[in-house]
């Protein structure tokens, strides 16, 4: 990152491709589609982009770079948000058939799990686990404390603690 921000053009395309998979499941897993996803990529690239000056050398680029694709989403959200307020909705007909997501012999995929999770909850549990990144980065890359980043993991562990025991009694029953 030190050196991207010194301007050199390959760190740039190396930080590119090493984070890039990771940060596209990170906006993938908030429930959006893959062209949303696609845009908040690009977005959050741009925003690095124009604030590299700001990454402090020595500290871990992980958090940063989190905490710009965090607000790349809110200000989606909030254009949406927006954008939805002056639009007029459409008669709903019901004429379009739900997708069903794949699923592996009853076995629930991990999107399917996080999203029984809180927004705030997955975020936590995708930058700890899927990331693998600390309670330190985690907390300064949502900008909140430790404690607080313990306590949503806590509660995230046990709603999919319940989640998948609820499917196993599912797929156990229906065997």
């Amino acid at each position: 990152m030190a050196r991207y921000g010194a301007g050199d053009s390959a760190a740039a395309t190396a930080l590119v491709n090493q984070l890039s998979p990771q940060l596209h499941r990170f906006f993938l897993l908030q429930l959006l589609s893959r062209s949303h996803a696609d845009d908040l990529l690009q977005e959050t690239w741009l925003r690095i982009h124009k604030v590299r000056h700001t990454f402090r050398s020595g500290h871990p680029v992980l958090p940063w770079v989190y905490a710009i694709a965090r607000h790349v989403r809110s200000d989606h959200y909030r254009k949406a948000y927006r954008v939805e307020r002056r639009e007029e909705p459409l008669d709903d007909h019901g004429d379009f058939p739900q997708a069903s997501p794949p699923s592996s012999a009853g076995a629930p995929c991990l999107e399917s799990l996080l999203a029984m999770l809180p927004e705030s909850q997955r975020e936590v549990i995708y930058m700890l686990k899927v990331s693998g990144m600390s309670l330190e980065e985690v907390a300064r890359a949502t900008s909140s404390s430790v404690g607080a980043v313990k306590q949503k993991a806590h509660r995230a562990y046990e709603t999919l603690r319940k989640g998948l025991t609820d499917t196993g009694k599912e797929v156990h029953h229906a065997g």
